[in-house]
């Protein structure tokens, strides 16, 4: 995830300095994602010149996963130009809710950027695909196991993670973890969510019925999703002359090497136009 959708979160940090990568509600994203991005962000440059940036090829990416995993198709907005720098930790922290976090603290969280209820419920529905490593979930099996868990799959887990450090992951969805369709919410109605920010949104009453209309309705559950989706995909965005169009999706245009500036910028001046 991005605190803004201006692909910051592909900038590459250093020991010193860590990037989002390197926050904690982010560790999750795996590597290969950012290569595939910089690989796409070469096949298009090559054809089109500078002129698209990191960050929608990171939105059409999104777009197309969700698509060929089995979920719907869909139009997003374009034009958005890439951030200069990425995010502080306390940034990422302050705007991305951990998988610790229960249905009041998301359903706040998110209402400062203007989500309702269903688009929350929604969001949370991209966990119909994707993993959880031990550290996110571990409090809910340990030492005293959460009474919202289903027992069956809590032992399930205990023998995946039987301890809190372990590399080991697990899949988001139990029923079809390589499917993007309603089964996650599914799994949330008989009580086997892999975090806390999942299970916790069929035990509040608030989403509980969001939750069970959409494990009854998967088209339902595709409508509010995009919706959702297109409305996150214009938070915090950069236009204009805002910000940049990298030439590397993980280093900055004033960090990369490659670039001899007075050139390259008036090779992406004249590309635009």
């Amino acid at each position: 995830m991005m605190v803004g959708c201006d692909g910051s979160v592909l900038l590459e940090g250093t020991t010193s300095d860590p990037s989002e990568q390197q926050a904690v509600p982010n560790v999750s994203l795996r590597p290969e994602t950012f290569e595939i991005i910089n690989d796409l962000r070469e096949l298009i440059h090559k054809q089109c010149g500078r002129v698209v940036s990191c960050a929608d090829i990171t939105v059409l990416a999104a777009r197309e996963a969700v698509y060929l995993s089995g979920g719907p198709e869909f139009n997003v907005p374009l034009g958005r130009r890439d951030r200069l720098t990425f995010a502080t930790q306390a940034e990422v922290l302050a705007n991305i809710p951990g998988p610790n976090s229960n249905a009041s603290f998301l359903l706040t969280s998110l209402a400062t950027k203007k989500f309702d209820a269903t688009d929350v419920v929604a969001l949370n529905g991209a966990h119909t695909i994707g993993r959880g490593h031990c550290g996110s979930f571990f409090g809910r099996l340990f030492p005293t196991q959460d009474p919202t868990m289903d027992p069956i799959f809590a032992d399930d887990l205990k023998e995946i993670c039987p301890e809190k450090n372990s590399t080991n992951t697990a899949m988001n969805d139990i029923r079809t973890p390589n499917t993007f369709d309603n089964k996650y919410y599914v799994d949330l109605v008989n009580r086997e969510g892999l975090f806390t920010s999942d299970q916790d949104l069929y035990t509040d009453k608030r989403t509980r019925g969001i939750v069970e209309s959409f494990a009854e309705d998967q088209e339902l559950f595709f409508k509010k999703f995009v919706h959702a989706m297109i409305k996150m995909g214009q938070l915090s965005v950069l236009t204009g002359k805002e910000g940049e169009i990298r030439a590397n999706c993980s280093v900055s245009n004033s960090n990369n090497p490659k670039l001899v500036s007075p050139v390259e910028e008036d090779y992406e001046t004249y590309a635009e136009l």
